[in-house]
């Protein structure tokens, strides 16, 4: 049997996306390149994380990038932009399947979004083995939200979803919590689900530029990333400026882009709190490594529906960690399994505050924190358990 496979990837997240699925996709997709296989990826023009389409003319070598939605436009309204991305990349990969499905031993739809997946299936080739690959639960987003509207956008999130996952030959989910909540809202056969981390992405590579914003003489603790509903985004501003005033000599940073980050900057008084575009990709391992701690925030009961993907890369830098997450999750276990630091499974502030202190004057074992990401987080076994 040729071990060379021709592969489609349906996302609208990829490069040059410069954060979240965007560069996970961007990884996936090159390495899968590099070790020999043609693969195809069907996306958009990249939008996010500020919801506005930028157009882009950008290669990479020996990957074929097809490209939609040069002409989008999303409002301001985050359900609104939502349907036009799940509608418009629908029409879109639905104009383009029948061309791009020829000879293809695999297709793989990255969930969310779902509904172009939900929409394509009669046309997909049955010889075609469909392995989808979830990022986030949306059911469970949905799920905290109240209203009319929002059960109605429930109930059909949950039909789409339980259409796709149950159509699909096998389903990689990022976390275990994910996999089993799926499991039992979509009754899945466990025969087809599999468990992968997310991949540690960081080179070798440390820049010198952003020592005007992260200054040695300061604590400074930094967000940085997307900011959305599931960071919890109002709360953490709120925990940042209550520590600002207890903790001597610290700084805080959110390095982001977005509604939500104009939103925080706009509420913003404080003058400790500073607020950054996104750095480039290449300055991602100096962010780190001057960052005095990273949170990690998952709003109250999200966190069976993601798993942070920028966890492997913080835990293979040599930065300080403060995780905020639901009590008994599984990013919770597995700190405390594997003895790093450091978790918080409350959004009290007295709490948080208190964490962030203590993380702050722990020593902390880079190297064992380095280890233990280079262990469970890895590119290599995310391929092997989708191509095999």
């Amino acid at each position: 049997m040729n071990s060379q496979k021709k592969i489609l990837v349906l996302s609208p997240f990829f490069y040059p996306e410069p954060i979240s699925t965007g560069k996970f996709n961007t990884d996936f997709v090159v390495s899968l390149q590099k070790k020999g296989h043609n693969v195809t990826v069907l996306c958009f023009h990249p939008f996010y994380p500020d919801w506005s389409i930028k157009k882009s003319q950008k290669t990479l070598k020996g990957i074929e990038i097809v490209r939609g939605g040069k002409n989008l436009f999303f409002t301001k309204k985050t359900l609104i932009r939502r349907l036009i991305l799940e509608i418009s990349f629908a029409f879109f990969i639905l104009r383009n399947l029948k061309k791009h499905q020829l000879n293809k031993d695999i297709i793989i739809p990255v969930f969310p979004p779902s509904f172009a997946y939900f929409v394509i299936l009669p046309f997909i080739k049955k010889s075609i083995k469909k392995v989808g690959m979830v990022h986030d639960l949306q059911e469970v987003y949905a799920n905290q939200k109240k209203g009319v509207i929002n059960r109605l956008v429930n109930t059909f999130i949950h039909k789409v979803e339980n259409k796709c996952y149950n159509n699909c030959d096998k389903l990689i989910f990022l976390s275990n919590e994910m996999k089993s909540v799926a499991k039992k809202l979509y009754n899945l056969e466990e025969s087809k689900l599999e468990i992968q981390y997310p991949f540690v992405t960081m080179g070798k590579i440390v820049t010198n530029n952003l020592n005007s914003i992260l200054s040695k003489d300061k604590i400074n603790i930094v967000y940085s990333g997307a900011l959305g509903e599931k960071q919890n985004p109002f709360k953490l501003l709120e925990f940042f400026d209550t520590s600002s005033r207890k903790i001597k000599n610290s700084k805080y940073h959110i390095f982001s882009q977005g509604s939500f980050f104009e939103k925080l900057k706009d509420n913003n008084t404080n003058s400790n709190i500073k607020f950054h575009n996104l750095v480039k990709r290449e300055c991602l391992e100096e962010l780190y490594a001057k960052s005095t701690v990273q949170i990690i925030p998952q709003k109250e009961h999200t966190s069976k529906g993601s798993l942070p993907s920028k966890l492997p890369n913080l835990l293979a830098s040599n930065c300080k960690i403060l995780v905020i997450t639901d009590p008994n999750s599984e990013i919770e276990h597995l700190f405390l399994d594997n003895k790093l630091k450091a978790v918080s499974t409350s959004w009290d502030l007295s709490e948080l505050v208190k964490k962030l202190e203590e993380i702050i004057d722990t020593k902390v074992d880079f190297n064992h924190q380095n280890k233990i990401a280079n262990s469970l987080f890895t590119l290599d076994e995310m391929i092997r358990k989708i191509l095999h």
